[in-house]
């Protein structure tokens, strides 16, 4: 069943996949509504159901209604034309969970809708099977590193950008970087927020050195934004593998703010980074 916020803040300590296809009354809220997706087809990240409630709480605390679901029913058009918001958590491979007609379902419901996708750290993992989202996003996997602290740097066009405001142009934080098979630098429609310094750490891990691991070198973006020539918004960030990489100001402002202006909202006035 789709859990609504009440139920999701307690009962994602003690469970991982909750399905959402039995209605349970929504809490009340100021209109902006988000579906969470958390199921996997590749490899599953552990802190899955800590992110789901850190999401629901997110919601909660900003004014805005979070649903978590793993079920592909709640992907169907009806379902989905309840939500401003798509978040996928770490929502891998998602050709082998979600059957084609859901998918083609999501693919209608940005475009004509004109709605907003977000997808955290492993969306982009294994998609090359969904061209259509593998597309959307820019690019897909290669390798990893450990979980490492790096530097981080503010594209200067999009200082202003409501996800990196307020940050300096070069700053440190803890999180584990993806490898993407290509930069989304320059390409139509896309905008770079942050980029790594793969110098100031290791940035392929050791299982990936064996198995074709290849870093990103000087053009390493980590946080994007694609608009879509009809109008759907597309938000992408590494940040997310676990809850380590949320536990920050800065990686709170960043998802609220990629949230709110995946729906096209505006800031919110309170986020600000420290």
């Amino acid at each position: 069943m789709r859990i609504a916020i009440a139920f999701v803040t307690s009962l994602f300590l003690l469970t991982d996949a909750l399905p959402a296809h039995d209605t349970v009354p929504a809490s009340n809220g100021p209109g902006l509504k988000v579906l969470v997706y958390s199921n996997t087809g590749y490899y599953r990240h552990v802190d899955i159901p800590k992110i789901n409630r850190w999401l629901v709480l997110l919601g909660q605390e900003s004014g805005f209604e979070v649903d978590v679901t793993e079920h592909w029913k709640d992907m169907r058009a009806e379902e989905l034309s309840r939500y401003d918001v798509l978040v996928l958590n770490n929502a891998n491979e998602l050709d082998l969970v979600l059957p084609e007609e859901q998918r083609k379902a999501v693919e209608e419901w940005f475009t004509k809708g004109k709605k907003g996708i977000v997808g955290l750290h492993a969306a982009l993992v294994h998609q090359t099977k969904w061209p259509w989202l593998c597309q959307l996003g820019g690019c897909d996997f290669n390798s990893d590193s450990d979980f490492s602290r790096a530097k981080v740097t503010v594209d200067p066009a999009a200082k202003e950008h409501p996800s990196v405001k307020g940050q300096p142009a070069e700053f440190w934080i803890e999180a584990d970087w993806t490898n993407h098979d290509r930069s989304v630098t320059g390409l139509p429609g896309f905008q770079v927020l942050l980029r790594v310094d793969e110098t100031t750490y290791e940035p392929v891990r050791d299982y990936f050195k064996t198995r074709d691991g290849k870093p990103m070198g000087k053009d390493h973006p980590i946080a994007w934004t694609h608009q879509t020539a009809e109008g759907g918004r597309f938000f992408y960030t590494e940040f997310g593998h676990d809850l380590r990489s949320l536990g920050t100001p800065f990686a709170r402002q960043h998802i609220l703010e990629a949230i709110r202006w995946a729906a096209n909202k505006a800031p919110q006035p309170t986020s600000q980074p420290k």
